[in-house]
């Protein structure tokens, strides 16, 4: 039966070829160089990918479940996993090492939670414990077992340069050798996503209703927690201990830029293969490390986003701070107008202002300027050569600032019982931010809402939402 299925792989293989050979002596071809280069780089980006597609998806909701260094423990208790088999067997085995990683990895998401909730300690503290009291567990029989080295260049920066070297047949068809893990980590990642999303969705953002709505929070820790040693396990064969890099960056690069899960696991896939794709690049140029290189591709990649993400970023935040700034000088610069007419001998008409005073009511600066091109480009001002007025819609916006003001006053008399000189300047600051929502409940628990405390009138109508 074996052989029949060989020999069936065979002729599909001889059938059906791999069809990057071709494109790869086109490039090659192209580029003059040999066409084993570009065919090993091609295969190294593809492995680093994959590599990078898996531990994106693991890290999303490692990144979510505020439990980043799990990752980092993970990677580390490999080494009391593979050193634990060696104990047992005296060889050194790749299935027999894979399996005593994998069950390292499950052991110390258990101890962890273990910790954690028998000893009532803080769960990234638990992390710490567990994870280097197994390193060195780890690190104590390597030591001591005889005829057995141990890689560190292999252990901290994998041999992502050299997997589309390191050929393997599969299928009648060379492929890295990483595949045969890779491949199968990646389908067991989808699989998990595909059956579990509803609950792993519901877990990571608020767990105690996903426990009352009947899920079982512990198990999709443990069910999430397997799939992530797994991945650790696979991938350090690929970049080392940097697979924290990996697991962790890429995720949170994509959570600076969405706040949806589904556009965070697709954007944290791209940015994993970017890392991975330059960094190898970047490692042919400067002939360095391709995991290190990768990592720190990672790094500067958050660091940009940092700056220049539109709600999350420092940019973001400081054109958010910027608008509200203008629109709040803005808003004074009404206020100030309907305060005048108030006080003006014809209530009804509109009274005008100068442009230098309107930008002394919009305190001045830069600021102001910008503050009345706001208000213009609303049509909340008008304007007749040097003077400007309220346009209706600005009259009726103004209006509903007096009120929010007045409202805002009335209630902290009545409930804090505040003197008449101490309501001006908070009612002033709150008055910005108080709708007409906040509006009609603050008019509900008011017992009189016709007067703020000065005795005068609270206006009526309700500002429109301008935009």
């Amino acid at each position: 039966m074996l052989s029949t299925l060989a020999d069936t792989a065979a002729l599909l293989s001889a059938l059906v070829p791999i069809p990057f050979d071709a494109l790869t002596a086109q490039l090659a071809e192209i580029l003059d160089l040999p066409a084993t280069e570009v065919q090993n780089a091609f295969w190294t980006m593809a492995v680093g990918a994959l590599c990078a597609v898996c531990c994106s998806l693991a890290g999303c909701f490692l990144v979510l479940r505020r439990i980043s260094l799990l990752g980092d423990a993970l990677s580390h208790s490999v080494l009391a996993g593979t050193a634990g088999v060696y104990l047992v067997t005296g060889r050194v085995d790749p299935v027999p090492m894979l399996c005593g990683a994998i069950t390292a990895g499950i052991a110390t998401a258990v101890l962890t939670q273990f910790v954690h909730k028998a000893a009532l300690v803080p769960e990234d503290s638990s992390i710490g414990i567990v994870f280097t009291s197994l390193f060195a567990f780890g690190v104590v029989v390597v030591s001591q077992a005889k005829h057995v080295h141990l890689d560190l260049d292999c252990v901290l920066f994998g041999d992502l340069a050299f997997a589309g070297v390191n050929l393997h047949p599969t299928f009648g068809w060379l492929v890295p050798e990483s595949f045969r893990s890779l491949v199968p980590t990646l389908m067991i990642t989808l699989l998990l996503l595909a059956v579990f999303w509803k609950e792993l969705r519901l877990t990571s953002f608020d767990p105690t209703l996903a426990v009352t709505l009947g899920f079982s929070a512990t198990l999709m820790h443990y069910l999430l927690t397997t799939v992530v040693a797994i991945v650790t396990v696979s991938a350090m064969d690929v970049v080392g201990l940097l697979v924290v890099a990996l697991l962790i960056v890429p995720a949170a690069i994509a959570r600076l830029l969405t706040d949806r899960l589904s556009t965070m696991l697709m954007l944290s896939c791209l940015i994993g293969v970017s890392c991975t794709t330059i960094g190898y690049l970047l490692a042919l140029r400067w002939d360095s490390s391709a995991a290190g290189l990768s990592a720190v591709v990672a790094g500067a990649e958050l660091l940009v986003v940092i700056v220049v993400s539109p709600k999350n970023g420092l940019l973001g935040r400081l054109m958010q701070t910027l608008r509200l700034r203008v629109r709040i000088c803005a808003e004074d610069v009404l206020a100030g107008l309907f305060r005048r007419q108030e006080r003006s001998d014809a209530p009804d008409g509109l009274v005008q202002a100068s442009v230098p005073e309107c930008h002394m009511l919009a305190g001045g600066g830069i600021m102001s300027v910008a503050a009345l091109r706001w208000l213009r480009s609303r049509q909340l001002l008008q304007q007749a050569g040097p003077v400007m007025s309220l346009s209706e819609t600005g009259f009726r916006y103004a209006r509903s600032m007096i009120r929010s003001h007045r409202l805002w006053e009335a209630y902290l008399q009545e409930n804090f019982n505040l003197p008449p000189d101490h309501l001006h300047d908070p009612a002033e600051a709150m008055e910005h931010f108080i709708g007409p929502g906040v509006q009609q409940q603050i008019t509900e628990e008011l017992s009189q809402s016709a007067e703020d405390p000065h005795g005068r009138a609270i206006p009526d109508v309700k500002r429109q939402e301008v935009r």
